[in-house]
């Protein structure tokens, strides 16, 4: 999720032939078997993503040039606390953005910040807390709604996460998480045709994100659709091929189709990119590691 400043400044997607086993998966037992239950899907983009030369020894020198010339302005260290967050120096953007706050209680962005930074240090009532207060300072915040709505997602309050990607959607947010939040809900509700037109409507803002094709392509393997799914796995890796979650969706529709050798190759890749993905780890069970 980005961080941003007062000035939304962001540092910084012929039917196949399937096994009757597979082909006959309920839609929701279907989904669970590819990780949509445990909230695997699409939850990389609720987390900082890692840059580090956002950090980097002459960014930070410029940012705290700027501080030490206007050390009584709020903004210079909203900015520089987001060089800190996207580079991974969690503590020290705590730092900048409390003395953000204690410069100007209402600056809300600093508390939506910060509590993006909670939120990766995995201190949830915190965030919560932050993501609270820059909603009582601006109820029209969307990124809070957001920012919120992703916490409350993963801790399986669906209906409240529902509401707040809802409400920022309501608001006319052009942050595609709205969309791809919501729609992993409508996903988990069964509403697919509901979840594929807020997919389609992330990809269309965040086009460059393989987070909504991943998403989009659960939601057509749940219709049988596995020629459009194929595709939005294989464009998600096309975009980053460095997401276990694109690479074991790619096995699962091999899978489908009764290749266990391909299915065995990305189930493969996606544990070697991160050995913790169960989807990946269940999947290539299925197909014989090694085999």
């Amino acid at each position: 999720m980005a961080i941003t400043t007062s000035k939304q400044f962001r540092t910084s997607n012929l039917s196949l032939v399937v096994s009757k086993r597979a082909a006959a998966l309920p839609a929701l037992a279907l989904l669970a078997a590819i990780g949509l239950s445990s909230c695997q899907t699409a939850s990389t983009d609720t987390v900082i993503h890692i840059d580090k030369a956002q950090g980097s020894s002459e960014n930070i020198a410029s940012l705290t040039s700027v501080i030490n010339a206007n050390p009584q302005d709020p903004e210079g260290y909203n900015v520089r606390g987001t060089a800190y967050g996207r580079a991974g120096e969690f503590s020290k953007a705590l730092a900048d953005f409390n003395q953000a706050i204690q410069l100007n209680p209402k600056f809300y962005q600093a508390y939506a910040n910060r509590g993006l930074i909670y939120r990766n240090m995995g201190k949830m009532p915190e965030a919560v807390a932050d993501y609270n207060a820059a909603l009582q300072i601006n109820p029209n915040y969307d990124v809070a709604y957001i920012g919120r709505g992703n916490i409350y997602r993963v801790s399986g309050r669906d209906d409240d996460a529902f509401n707040d990607f809802s409400k920022a959607i309501s608001l006319g947010t052009t942050d595609g998480r709205a969309y791809n939040g919501r729609g992993v809900i409508y996903q988990k509700r069964n509403q697919q045709d509901k979840a594929i037109d807020d997919f389609s409507k992330a990809i269309s803002l965040s086009p460059n994100s393989p987070e909504p094709y991943n998403s989009r392509g659960v939601s057509y393997l749940a219709q049988n659709d596995d020629d459009n799914a194929f595709a939005d796995f294989n464009h998600a890796i096309e975009l980053n091929n460095n997401v276990a979650e694109s690479w074991s969706n790619q096995a699962f529709v091999y899978e489908r189709r009764g290749d266990k050798a391909k299915a065995r190759r990305s189930y493969q890749h996606a544990v070697n990119l991160d050995p913790t993905y169960q989807p990946a780890k269940d999947g290539l069970a299925r197909v014989g590691a090694g085999a």
